[in-house]
């Protein structure tokens, strides 16, 4: 438990913060979910699936929400699991 004010005043901040970011924490992991999912199911809309959560993954890192360089790291993976999985189609 927090005793000084100032500790008090980082909870309070804590708290704000996460509310304000859990949308886009939530909305990036989900796309990032869907777009495997399309991946390994063999969707048609993979790439599209692949878009989408790369848009997330950025749109999450330019608000500090996730660091920038894990965020080129997932797009990179779920890109090149994409590549192989079209690679493997044809």
């Amino acid at each position: 438990m927090a005793h000084s004010n100032q500790a008090k005043k980082r909870v309070r901040q804590t708290e704000t913060r996460t509310v304000r970011n859990r949308p886009y924490r939530t909305s990036a992991a989900r796309r990032l979910r869907d777009a495997r999912a399309a991946i390994e199911g063999g969707d048609g809309d993979a790439a599209e699936q692949v878009r989408a959560a790369q848009s997330a993954l950025d749109q999450a890192a330019k608000r500090g929400i996730i660091h920038r360089n894990s965020a080129a790291r997932k797009k990179s993976r779920l890109a090149a699991k994409l590549k192989t999985a079209q690679t493997a189609e044809a």
